[in-house]
């Protein structure tokens, strides 16, 4: 193995990245560390046992980190949250960090873990699926390992891809898209522009787009990354993402916009490019690393400087998790894996976490994650219903 890679250097980086910190050349570090100890086949002697370290977790993460080529990250509080009894953050899981870092660090001893109370445990991890609404009002189901091909759309089960018309429609059609909770879905616009929607997410677009004409699309309700095609390819025309009393302007740009139902704020984040955010009385240029919280009931917009990897952490496949409380953690998981949560004590909802999780396991093993922090005592499963309790 290198001399110049050593495990203790691994852990403190890992830290770094859970606490904010890290640089991009520290992230790509943390690649390099993870493959040079596989290539050397030194996970067992150096981190710990094979069967934690060697897990699907640890391999999507540092895989969607690797893919993470142009940000540096730096965690500044959006606000500065309310004092709390439990304000002190807890650390619940980086894959297997929250057992080796955690516990060896702090000198604890690992409990063994108890086993859940369950009843009628059958909730699903979430996956591809969403409906198609056409302009006639048809509705077509689409999910994984359902293919529909019609004269100028068509659909994997996982992607819903437009074709650009040869000859432009005197009118314009427009479609939706709804992604139920528990599903994700990929639309490439017939433009070229590509938008991933979360759970529980609803988008209205145009079939067509005319070149030379403003390209708008809108965000029902939900939360949707855009890779937007640039105005140079389409004749100088501007793209814009309506979201309630929200309207986003690009030229060409990656941006995120999570403006559900029941939040009060609507959270636009700049990944790359330009955008503008328009609340009707003014607008806010955002730059990269930047992200605009918009209020709802008085339209007040506030721009701070954000940690981008975890807000567009879910596109890549992960929970990330900094300085949240329970209660949106909660939120986010109850939308993907399509169940209500209750908190016997709500005094627990304002515990502290961070952390990043594999959006493809179980909502037990998360469970049992946050559960051995000793900040809830015991949690029921019954149907689609989540009782923490403490």
């Amino acid at each position: 193995m290198n001399n110049n890679i050593n495990a203790q250097d691994f852990k403190e980086l890992i830290e770094r990245y859970l606490d904010g910190k890290t640089t991009l050349e520290e992230v790509k570090l943390l690649v390099n560390y993870y493959e040079s100890f596989q290539q050397e086949n030194k996970w067992v002697e150096e981190l710990g046992p094979e069967d934690i370290i060697k897990n699907r977790m640890l391999i999507n993460i540092l895989e969607a980190l690797q893919q993470d080529e142009s940000k540096e990250v730096n965690k500044i509080p959006l606000y500065k949250r309310k004092t709390f009894q439990y304000s002190v953050a807890a650390s619940i899981a980086l894959f297997f960090v929250f057992n080796f870092i955690y516990n060896k660090s702090n000198n604890a001893i690992s409990e063994p873990i108890s086993e859940p109370v369950t009843v009628n445990n059958n909730i699903p991890i979430g996956t591809h699926k969403a409906t198609l609404t056409l302009e006639d009002g048809t509705n077509i189901a689409l999910e994984k390992g359902r293919q529909y091909i019609s004269d100028n759309v068509e659909s994997n089960g996982k992607d819903l891809i437009y074709k650009s018309p040869s000859k432009p429609r005197p009118e314009i059609a427009f479609n939706y898209l709804t992604v139920p909770r528990g599903g994700q879905y990929h639309v490439k616009l017939s433009d070229g522009t590509e938008v991933w929607l979360n759970s529980e997410s609803k988008l209205k677009y145009p079939t067509i787009f005319l070149d030379g004409e403003t390209r708008e699309v809108d965000l029902i309700y939900g939360e949707a990354y855009f890779d937007v095609s640039p105005s140079t390819d389409h004749n100088g025309s501007k793209f814009k993402v309506l979201s309630g009393v929200q309207e986003v302007e690009v030229l060409g740009t990656g941006f995120n916009i999570k403006a559900y139902k029941d939040e009060t704020y609507i959270y636009t984040t700049l990944v790359e490019g330009k955008i503008t955010v328009d609340n009707s009385s003014s607008a806010q240029i955002l730059k990269p690393n930047q992200q605009a919280v918009l209020n709802k009931e008085n339209k007040d917009i506030i721009i701070s400087k954000i940690d981008v990897y975890s807000e567009i952490a879910w596109k890549k496949g992960l929970f990330s998790f900094k300085d949240k409380p329970l209660k949106d953690i909660m939120k986010v998981l109850s939308r993907w894996y399509d169940v209500d949560v209750v908190f016997e004590d709500k005094a627990i909802e304002d515990v502290h976490f961070k952390g990043v999780l594999s959006k493809n396991q179980n909502i037990e093993e998360i469970l049992t994650l946050i559960k051995n922090t000793k900040y809830i005592h015991a949690y029921d499963i019954e149907n689609n219903t989540i009782l923490l309790r403490n």
